[in-house]
């Protein structure tokens, strides 16, 4: 763990931590860390995107002790009400709620901005007006937009190429202004490509690894947009609780009211991606079902390519991503496996 020199200080003097977006991907992975650092933990989450089985499995993998203490709200962070009730008594928000997908923002901008913008702002006034001494929010690489230069560094973005792309750096401005306006700090984390275990296959959103995933296991055809040399920085979940349990614990104040980028810093084709999946299946035990791959059209509002570079956040916070995308890919074969079993 590369917040280990937090773990003790953590477990000796343990904080109270709102996770919004608790039942998702992500939010799950922080409530496992968490429950398992015997933190107390209050989980908001509307289901939209999330399930409770995901909540499901983090019980039953932490200690009834440690499950105690974590507070489940189903409530939206478009309701004012809600989110007020939800920072109450809290040390530390890591606001991950948000609706996702460059696609479904692009067919409807309208409940985008409401979920991100609106949601967001809900969040940062609830969490001000309480005290909250630590705001930690999901940003996205998609913020880049068409600026052409590799790596990407967190101080030059392009044109948004999404209505997804815009809500979210909406987000970054909101967290600026805090704290010019109200001395209200934050930080916020640029996430490049998340993948892992309870990572959702189903629906025309889903990414694009749990997708394959699940063809390669259960039968399907796996699509590659376009000639599949676009590439993505893959970072497995790991890497990123990782970066959220930094940004929250920092005692650098060089390091609040910024923005980072959230990454392994390694470049991945979608092609290379198919061939990792499949080995990390063989590896695993299994005999992946898709041969081949299909390609089709490009996506609408995707970027050709993205790489982050991961130095203001490794000189700052502290991040030192430990799972390379072969490394995560094992780990994921593993979940998947294990789900199908």
């Amino acid at each position: 763990m590369m917040y280990a020199p937090y773990e003790k200080e953590l477990r000796s003097n343990p904080r109270t931590w709102l996770v919004t977006g608790v039942a998702g991907f992500i939010g799950s992975h922080l409530l496992e860390c968490l429950l398992r650092l015997d933190q107390k933990v209050v989980g908001l989450d509307n289901l939209s995107t999330g399930y409770r089985h995901n909540l499901e499995e983090v019980r039953s993998s932490v200690t009834q002790e440690q499950s105690n203490r974590f507070h489940f709200m189903e409530e939206d962070i478009r309701d004012f009400r809600a989110c007020r009730a939800a920072c109450h008594g809290v040390d530390v928000v890591l606001h991950q709620a948000a609706l996702g997908s460059v696609p479904r923002s692009i067919e409807d901008p309208i409940t985008t901005n409401h979920s991100n913008v609106d949601g967001f702002l809900n969040m940062l006034v609830a969490a001000r007006d309480a005290g909250v001494r630590r705001f930690v929010y999901a940003a996205s690489s998609s913020t880049y937009g068409d600026h052409p230069d590799l790596p990407k560094v967190e101080e030059r973005i392009g044109r948004h190429l999404s209505p997804y792309a815009v809500t979210k750096y909406v987000n970054e401005l909101y967290a600026e202004v805090f704290a010019k306006a109200y001395s209200f700090h934050s930080i916020g984390l640029r996430y490049f490509n998340v993948f892992g275990p309870r990572q959702d296959p189903k629906g025309a959103y889903a990414a694009v690894i749990p997708r394959w995933f699940s063809a390669m296991l259960n039968g399907g055809g796996v699509e590659i947009y376009g000639d599949g040399e676009t590439t993505r920085d893959f970072c497995y979940i790991e890497n990123c609780v990782q970066a959220n349990l930094l940004a929250a614990c920092t005692q650098n104040d060089k390091a609040l009211d910024r923005v980072y980028n959230v990454a392994f810093g390694e470049s991945t084709s979608l092609n290379r991606l198919f061939e990792l999946i499949r080995e990390s299946l063989v590896l695993a035990g299994s005999e992946p079902k898709a041969i081949a791959p299909r390609h089709g059209a490009f996506r609408k509002g995707d970027v050709r390519h993205s790489l982050a570079d991961i130095t203001r956040a490794r000189d700052l916070l502290g991040y030192a991503p430990a799972y390379s995308v072969r490394d995560g890919l094992k780990e994921t074969a593993k979940w998947w496996l294990e789900r199908c079993a």
